[in-house]
């Protein structure tokens, strides 16, 4: 593709062959390969804009609309002010009608938004951020490690026990990694700490580094619980669950 300017317009745009083949898509899967510089934003949004344009034609933007998909807000910020731009300036069509510009985890909060009520979650759920999430694990992990001074005692790297505040520290530290690989995998799987605690029980029992992750699994789950909140992991779980399926 080519790196045209990122200010040109769509009338004055002369694309290359490969990008005539993205601007002739009408339907069904396609892949993209291209390389940074390369001028994707630019055209995948002219696309959606003429997309969106078809869709006007039809009469059909009260009951379809163009969804874009993307990783940051500031790629959701490139990608909507420039199909704005193709809608308004350069098409006559009113901006922001007839498609969404998403990153995963805002279409995944608009699909458990709308009926969250298949999830098992209340009209004013809240959605914690990454730092109050954080907190919640720290808080549990210290918590632990005051009930239980002994627990990591056998994975205590010998240079570090001439320094006892070094030793606290990177305990602290390693313990709430640990936490975090746990409760990632576990809302991956999707199953709750109730849940993996009786499958483990029932196939080979607990490992004690397990059983830590665990317990602080089930800590933050009862906090989420107690706040009717979730997390934005949980966000991309319960959108699956809210789909229809088949």
């Amino acid at each position: 593709m080519s790196s045209e300017v990122s200010d040109a317009s769509s009338s004055t745009f002369i694309p290359r062959p490969a990008q005539e083949l993205i601007l002739a898509y009408t339907g069904g899967p396609m892949g993209i390969s291209a390389v940074p510089g390369s001028g994707k934003t630019f055209t995948l949004s002219l696309l959606a804009a003429r997309l969106v344009e078809r869709l006007a034609t039809e009469g059909r933007l009260d009951d379809r609309e163009i969804l874009v998909v993307t990783f940051t807000n500031s790629a959701v910020a490139n990608f909507r002010a420039r199909i704005s731009q193709f809608l308004r300036q350069e098409r006559g069509l009113l901006p922001g009608v007839g498609y969404r510009v998403r990153t995963l985890h805002g279409l995944a909060h608009d699909i458990v938004r709308e009926r969250p009520g298949l999830v098992g979650l209340s009209e004013d759920f809240e959605i914690i951020d990454d730092r109050t999430a954080n907190e919640i694990k720290r808080d549990a992990v210290v918590g632990y490690l005051r009930t239980h001074p002994d627990a990591f005692a056998p994975y205590i790297k010998p240079e570090l026990l001439q320094n006892p505040r070094r030793i606290e520290k990177a305990l602290q530290e390693d313990a709430i990694d640990l936490a975090n690989v746990v409760i990632r995998v576990a809302k991956e799987l999707p199953a709750s700490a109730g849940e993996l605690r009786t499958t483990l029980d029932r196939q080979s029992g607990l490992f004690p580094l397990l059983d830590f992750g665990l317990y602080i699994y089930a800590i933050y789950e009862r906090s989420l619980q107690v706040r009717g909140a979730v997390d934005f992991d949980d966000l991309i779980m319960l959108a699956l669950r809210a789909l229809p399926r088949g």
